[in-house]
């Protein structure tokens, strides 16, 4: 067997074996950060979260809610969901030393790779789009203060990072001599190898190989930059959606730390006076950090795609109040990646001293939220900015006594009066007396 091919074999293999394997350290990182929140204990409705799946995840219903940008998103990820099957064949080849193993199916294998041919071009035109939309046009949404540095860096990398992947792709194809001249399945790289038909055949393999070394080490080089990226979407959107709430728009779930307090409270036959269990912590109202928050909800800023489809559908954003969902969720991320790494660190670690609550998230933002779920129903990907929201109030209230002047008003009303209202039982019919 040739030295050179079996060289090339072993390269591969380290290549491949080193670029999954850290993106399976990377994987095991990402969990144990999500599970530093509570559990979510029984999920039920398995059915309804599975249609959830295929129709929003898999079906990319919310997305062509905006038409334009949609259309464009939907291509990309037929086109990164096609492509990528054309993948399986780069690793056989590269490990058993093949030249476009599955070529042996006949015709199959021309229609597959001409639908391949065809995405890679769709989808390089929908990012030079996309690009244009954030970097000419600049759509406002692409442009809040929670956008500038590295977000903005990220959606422009990862846009870069597909052209050039789409572009070796369609170069590979064309230099490619043999596959040329068999005329089975270049739909679109026929047209482009005219620009390279003047070379030499020693140098148009030595273009094929460099774009195919280059194709499957930068898909390789993206797998793992997703950890680092708001596109760690791609594969987390299915499990977020499967684990989004499938409640009701409008009905708020209950606190459980009260609700347990409220059946103790109830049951003749419990204790109020019975001494908490050793070493237990008083359990929390409400959530100042991110460890109080559930593994869900962690896993909802993860899952944040920074579009800002939240934020501009956000009627308190709107009229000028500091609240954006997006914004919400991008900070609980940052703040979750912060204390991993605290965690994470094999010295001594020092507490940062900082929270979620006040560190991260003001409390004016929280209080501008008019609980309306405009930013959960506008989510393509079903994050809930609006439940940490909520749970950040619920610790400001109950553990803190924080709430706003005209909310402690309104709760006092309703504990001395039984109505929001500052008036008494007796004479809240008043006014029908009034000229």
């Amino acid at each position: 067997m040739n030295s050179g091919l079996i060289f090339s074999q072993l390269m591969f293999f380290l290549l491949l074996t080193a670029g999954i394997g850290l993106f399976a350290y990377r994987i095991r990182q990402l969990i144990a950060m999500i599970k530093l929140g509570r559990p979510i204990g029984h999920v039920s409705d398995k059915k309804q979260r599975w249609a959830n799946v295929f129709r929003i995840a898999l079906g990319q219903s919310k997305m062509v809610k905006r038409p334009v940008s949609g259309l464009l998103h939907v291509v990309v990820y037929l086109g990164f969901v096609i492509i990528n099957i054309e993948v399986i064949e780069i690793i056989i080849d590269g490990l058993f030393g093949t030249h476009r193993v599955f070529s042996s199916i006949g015709p199959v294998y021309g229609v597959l790779i001409g639908i391949f041919e065809v995405f890679a071009l769709l989808v390089l035109v929908a990012v030079i789009v996309f690009w244009l939309r954030r970097n000419v046009v600049k759509i406002k949404r692409f442009w809040h203060p929670e956008m500038q540095g590295w977000p903005k860096q990220d959606a422009d990398l990862i846009l870069y990072f597909e052209m050039v992947l789409m572009s070796l792709f369609l170069v590979m194809n064309a230099t490619d001599v043999v596959f040329q001249q068999a005329a089975n399945g270049n739909w679109v790289s026929a047209h482009i190898y005219p620009f390279f038909a003047s070379q030499t055949p020693g140098v148009l393999h030595g273009i094929e190989r460099t774009a195919w070394w280059l194709h499957i080490g930068g898909i390789l080089v993206f797998l793992n930059y997703l950890y680092f990226s708001k596109h760690l979407h791609i594969l987390l959107a299915f499990p977020n959606v499967y684990f989004g709430s499938v409640r009701p728009k409008g009905q708020l779930p209950n606190l459980a730390s009260v609700t347990k307090e409220v059946r103790l409270m109830m049951d003749p036959s419990a204790d109020p006076y019975a001494a908490p269990a050793e070493g237990a912590e008083p359990e929390k109202f409400g959530a100042s950090d991110v460890t109080d928050l559930t593994q869900v909800q962690l896993l909802n800023a993860f899952t944040c795609t920074e579009c800002g489809r939240c934020t501009s559908e956000c009627p308190a954003h709107q009229t000028g109040k500091l609240l954006s969902p997006r914004k919400i969720m991008m900070d609980t991320r940052d703040r979750l990646v912060a204390l991993g790494a605290q965690k994470q660190s094999k010295g001594p670690s020092i507490p940062d001293q900082k929270q979620l609550l006040d560190g991260y998230i003001s409390r004016e933002e929280l209080w501008a939220c008019t609980t309306c779920n405009a930013c959960v129903e506008a989510c393509p990907v079903s994050i809930d900015p609006m439940s940490i929201i909520l749970s950040m109030r619920q610790y400001l209230v109950m553990e803190q006594s924080a709430a706003p002047n005209e909310l402690n008003n309104t709760m006092s009303n309703i504990e001395n009066n039984g109505a929001p209202w500052p008036f008494n039982q007796q004479d809240r019919g008043n006014w029908i007396n009034e000229s």
